[in-house]
């Protein structure tokens, strides 16, 4: 009896966490997994990532070799252009110019989604990551003025941590309705604007924006920024165009699995409709509106649900979430603020945040061992 394989496209946060899981017992499954990135280069925290890219790098961009179960996983470096349901087998172009096909038992779609300058599905090297990393946050440092248009997690997380890592910037934050944060618990957005300005972050409500062309909302622009809701346009030396505009990473699928929007259609098992055999997972994977199996640690239920595939037996379901929770503004000085579905918060210390999460919780509990870099 030959050894199921399983290709997971896609290594970001959801995929990589899915193939670790799949990793134990050691050789029950033949493991591939296919990234367009030379290790994981999380979406996760972009004002960190934008502010202070030196510590963002220490636990959000870590190279495939570092993470100790991945050593029973094969890494392609490509891009996935095809999939050939029919015959179980994916096409993924390399660096070199070529083409390689990648046959598969169960295939896991965590390709995730293209959204602004810091999630995008492009072949990377390492050295071509980390400039991406110090260009942004160059950007960003030689701007007085600064304006975050969005109103969602990401938009708040840039606006508030641009503001407390340089305090004499005129950091603006627009967005169209009475709050930001709408996805969240009510509650959520009323503790977060008494920290915005407190941090002299300008908050200015009922702006929609006239988005520019696609190709502007992938890097941080320039003003003025002009408004369909009838306000002056307001001039920036750098614009962070936070606006949620998410395009699923699906071009190399087929339209029987995609909905509407391109995004992957599931059941609750986290399988597709037309196909059993291939699952998907994470921002890519329509499971609810708020497509949330890349923020509750859905990765368990897929790697179980793809042992049970194997096996013959029943499927767990996945259970959406009616809010966003979590943290919103990432690491600050004073620790880590958490929001439960509820919209209470509470708050870890900086300590614990930087010497037990990180490095105990995270790397030896949810990811099974990571090398130190």
């Amino acid at each position: 009896m030959t050894t199921p394989r399983v290709v997971v496209a896609g290594l970001g946060d959801s995929g990589l966490l899915t193939a670790v899981h799949l990793a134990r017992p050691a050789g029950r499954f033949d493991i591939v997994g296919i990234s367009s990135k030379p290790g994981l280069v999380s979406g996760q925290e972009l004002g960190l990532r934008l502010t202070r890219p030196e510590r963002w790098r220490t636990q959000y961009w870590t190279p495939f070799d570092r993470y100790r179960r991945l050593d029973r996983l094969r890494v392609v470096h490509g891009t996935l252009t095809a999939l050939d349901a029919d015959h179980r087998r994916v096409s993924v172009a390399l660096p070199d110019g070529t083409t390689r096909t990648e046959p598969y038992d169960v295939l896991v779609v965590s390709t995730g989604v293209t959204n602004g300058f810091w999630r995008r599905p492009q072949v990377q090297t390492v050295e071509q990551v980390d400039a991406d990393l110090r260009a942004a946050h160059d950007r960003l440092a030689a701007a007085d003025s600064v304006l975050v248009v969005g109103g969602g997690a990401a938009a708040v997380s840039c606006a508030l941590n641009v503001a407390t890592r340089w305090p004499d910037k005129q950091v603006d934050l627009c967005f169209p309705g009475e709050r930001a944060l709408t996805q969240h618990h009510p509650r959520v957005w009323s503790h977060v604007r008494k920290r915005l300005s407190a941090a002299g972050v300008a908050l200015r409500p009922g702006h929609r924006a006239e988005l520019p062309e696609d190709g502007a909302l992938d890097r941080i622009g320039t003003g003025p920024v002009t408004w369909s809701t009838g306000q002056e346009p307001t001039p920036a030396d750098a614009v962070l165009w936070t606006v949620g505009r998410v395009r699923p990473n699906t071009a190399w699928l087929p339209a029987e699995l995609l909905d509407e929007d391109g995004f992957v259609r599931v059941r609750p098992t986290l399988q597709t409709a037309a196909r059993p055999e291939i699952f998907a997972i994470g921002d890519v994977a329509a499971t609810d509106p708020l497509r949330s199996s890349a923020r509750n640690r859905a990765d368990h239920l897929l790697a179980a649900n793809i042992r049970a595939h194997l096996g013959g037996k029943p499927l767990g379901t996945f259970e959406a979430p009616r809010s966003r929770w979590g943290s919103v503004v990432g690491p600050q000085h004073d620790g880590l603020q958490v929001f439960a579905p509820s919209g209470k918060p509470f708050r870890l210390p900086d300590w614990f945040v930087w010497r037990v999460m990180y490095p105990g919780i995270v790397r030896r509990g949810i990811y099974k061992g990571v090398r130190r870099g």
